[in-house]
């Protein structure tokens, strides 16, 4: 009987011990599996469902998550569609753990500026959220006329058609000042 309880004792502690090991080596996995995450992939993993988020600028905004680019996302706000770079958002509310990778290397290689050359040869009139603005005025409404690799020329037509009369100004932008662009015909924020 002693020698029951024994094996028994030694058979107990040797299959806590595989556990153990088992429950440590899952931990790490995920660890690891973790740091190969991007946040592109975290949006991917709610895309569809109801998202908040405050730009940088200070400016909330609520939606749906639409389409994700590999540095950049779609907002669906009220008939507003919302181009967003990834680095301008200041943080995200509703973000969830689910994680998904790009279904094609095309989807994840789509930038901003490929984005922005699509609305620049639409010449859909949009609104520019600038990171900063004069006075607190962020919004530019116009057109995108160019598109380099890290900036963009916008003419600025005040909410008019882009005519040569109704542009106040061409301004160059850089990637780096852009908060948000909102498409137009609801150009309120």
């Amino acid at each position: 009987m002693r020698w029951d309880s024994l094996f028994e004792d030694l058979e107990a502690q040797f299959s806590a011990e595989r556990t153990l090991a088992r429950e440590s080596e899952i931990s790490e996995r995920v660890r690891v599996e973790l740091a190969g995450l991007d946040l592109a992939d975290r949006l991917r993993g709610v895309a569809g469902a109801e998202l908040a988020l405050v730009l940088g600028s200070g400016i909330s905004l609520r939606g749906t998550l639409g389409h994700i680019g590999g540095d950049w996302f779609v907002l669906n706000d009220n008939g507003r569609q919302w181009l967003i770079p990834c680095a301008s958002v200041s943080h995200y509310d509703g973000l969830g753990r689910l994680a998904r990778k790009p279904v094609s290397q095309v989807q994840s290689s789509i930038s901003l500026a490929s984005a922005l050359r699509g609305l620049s040869r639409d010449r859909a009139p949009v609104t520019v959220v600038l990171a900063a603005g004069p006075a607190g005025d962020h919004r530019l409404h116009g057109v995108i006329d160019r598109v380099g690799r890290d900036h963009f020329d916008f003419a600025d037509t005040r909410g008019e058609v882009r005519r040569g009369g109704a542009v106040a100004a061409v301004r160059t932008i850089p990637f780096t000042s852009l908060a948000a662009l909102c498409s137009s015909g609801n150009q309120g924020l």
